[in-house]
């Protein structure tokens, strides 16, 4: 419920614009003069000031410098009367909304109050591109027929209903903002904000203030208040990527806000309540880092109420040329091209790759490809990748200890087979004997590092 402070020295206008806006559904404070006015707003927030132009000592023009001072993005309807409405239009100048002339009929003034609370929401929405959310981002931009995507499909229509937390696992370039947008998009949030941060793209002392927000002062620099990520999003969802990185210091303030749905800003005594429903998102093994003392594991528990798993893009190869289609088609319209199909080897390949950066990767070969291809069709020159030689062991992009681990034990089993095989001259019964292992071991290892082709 906005906020709206009221400042005339008249009692009557007072109380009738006190009484008035109340019964909007307003929350109203009242000041009587400019100086309780200006030290009203520095204790509280506003959304809006309604304030009289001509007052003793302090004026209006005044007031609307303080408020803007404190907080640029408060919303100032100056009230005047006839013989000053070019003083009226001189405080536009200086930032207020609008302005309206005494007297005026009190259905006017909500909807000119409407619109400047309207105009507010909308600001605060231009710092996540408004127009990018009311994109179509639903269900149907996440391409796949694999049994996990759909599968995971009905999992996020399901979860997209509730105001629960969502914990969204994969590798990175799986697609997880797209399943986070979608989840938004299904739910009764829709026609609120989405906002997104990436935690790792900030460094740990900023990250707070944009989450959060500061007061003017709260550091060097600090010359208003600024609001955070989480008041932008109020009504609506928030996205945390790459929440694993997030300083241990800071998951605490988080933890609150999941627990009480409310915070302070940097440098601020006041309770901010906010309504946000949070999605997370990581490509990390928050247990494992929750062992290292890295992640606190209350808030690992109060984010994961319904974790999601994305699979990656290699453990659902039937999807690519579903993926390779749709890419295809969105290029060749960006760039003003004719539509272009990939020949049988260019999908051949792009099949039997192993897509270690996942579905992203897919997307930024396809596009290199577009610009590439001249004519109607893309050939495997024009694509960007190398299929892995049967004999190599490929680590996936961000690797745990336990895998890198495992590579290493395959790489080292298998140069010591080749080399022992070579010393007895391929006789793999006595191979066997040296390594201490049956023959049948041997065999199949022989079989799974492809080694019978080096010896041939």
């Amino acid at each position: 419920m906005p906020n709206i402070l009221v400042v005339d020295d008249k009692d009557s206008m007072r109380n009738m614009l006190f009484e008035t806006l109340s019964e909007e559904g307003y929350r109203v404070d009242a000041a009587s003069d400019g100086q309780k006015a200006i030290d009203l707003v520095r204790n509280k927030s506003y959304d809006l000031v309604l304030t009289d132009l001509r007052m003793p000592d302090i004026d209006g023009l005044q007031v609307l410098s303080q408020v803007k001072e404190v907080d640029s993005e408060t919303s100032v309807i100056v009230m005047t009367a006839y013989g000053t409405i070019e003083d009226a239009v001189s405080a536009m100048k200086s930032g207020a909304y609008d302005f309206i002339t005494k007297p005026f009929d009190t259905e006017h003034l909500c909807v000119l109050v409407g619109r400047a609370l309207e105009n507010r929401r909308l600001v605060a929405e231009n710092f996540v591109l408004r127009q990018e959310i009311l994109a179509d981002h639903g269900l149907e931009n996440i391409i796949g027929q694999n049994v996990k995507m759909l599968e995971l499909g009905q999992m996020v229509q399901k979860v997209a209903k509730s105001d629960a937390s969502v914990l969204l696992q994969g590798e990175s370039g799986t697609g997880k903002e797209l399943f986070a947008r979608a989840i938004h998009n299904l739910s009764e949030r829709n026609d609120g904000p989405y906002i997104t941060i990436n935690c790792a793209a900030i460094p740990g002392e900023l990250l707070e203030n944009e989450l959060f927000g500061s007061e003017k002062g709260a550091f060097t620099g600090a010359h208003a208040r600024k609001m955070g990520k989480f008041e932008i999003a109020n009504r609506g969802t928030i996205f945390l990527d790459e929440i694993g990185d997030m300083e241990i210091a800071l998951q605490a303030k988080l933890l609150r806000v999941l627990q009480q749905k409310n915070f302070e800003r940097l440098g601020g005594t006041k309770t901010v309540d906010v309504d946000v429903r949070v999605i997370a998102a990581t490509n990390m093994d928050l247990p494992e880092i929750i062992r290292q003392k890295k992640f606190r594991e209350d808030l690992y528990y109060r984010l994961s109420v319904f974790p999601l798993n994305i699979p990656p893009l290699r453990e659902r190869q039937g999807d690519v040329p579903l993926l390779v289609d749709s890419f295809v088609e969105k290029y060749c319209r960006e760039m003003k091209k004719p539509l272009k199909t990939l020949t049988k080897d260019a999908l051949s390949l792009l099949e039997k790759y192993h897509w270690p950066g996942n579905v992203r990767e897919l997307e930024n070969t396809i596009e290199r490809a577009i610009i590439l291809a001249e004519g109607k069709k893309v050939s495997p020159e024009h694509l960007a990748v190398r299929l892995r030689r049967t004999d190599e062991i490929q680590l996936r992009e961000g690797a745990g200890l336990k895998e890198i681990g495992a590579h290493a034990q395959m790489q080292a089993e298998r140069a010591t087979i080749i080399r022992v095989l070579k010393d007895v001259r391929g006789n793999k019964r006595k191979c066997a004997k040296v390594l201490r292992i049956d023959y049948t071991t041997l065999f199949d290892k022989i079989k799974k590092y492809k080694i019978d082709k080096d010896l041939a």
